[in-house]
């Protein structure tokens, strides 16, 4: 199953699973009462499990974790960061199809 491959990730452990990930990283930024966050949940999960050996995939609920949302200047959710080397490669913001989800990952691949 997918899910397993997905990482729940917070304030307290975003550096060292995101920033210091030996592989480049989607953070998906989402809250429990986001239509659109829940819409495109099972495509992130997806793609966590299809390329799980390339990327590490993770979840950030926005209203548990304000400091690092608020780090990254996430304004509208779901917002999905692509992280490299510990920096952010790329910005994705709303709901968009899984090919489009696919083609902004395979930026750091």
């Amino acid at each position: 199953m997918a899910g397993e491959f997905l990482v729940q990730v917070s304030d307290a452990n975003f550096d060292e699973e995101i920033l210091k990930a030996d592989k480049p990283a989607l953070v998906d930024f989402w809250a429990p009462w986001c239509g659109p966050c829940k819409a495109i949940g099972p495509a992130v999960e997806a793609l966590a499990g299809q390329y799980h050996d390339q990327l590490k995939v993770a979840k950030l609920n926005i209203d548990d974790n304000q400091k690092t949302a608020g780090t990254y200047g996430v304004r509208s959710i779901p917002t999905l960061l692509l992280f490299k080397g510990g920096k952010v490669l790329d910005t994705l913001v709303g709901l968009v199809p899984k090919e489009r989800l696919e083609a902004f990952i395979k930026k750091a691949l």
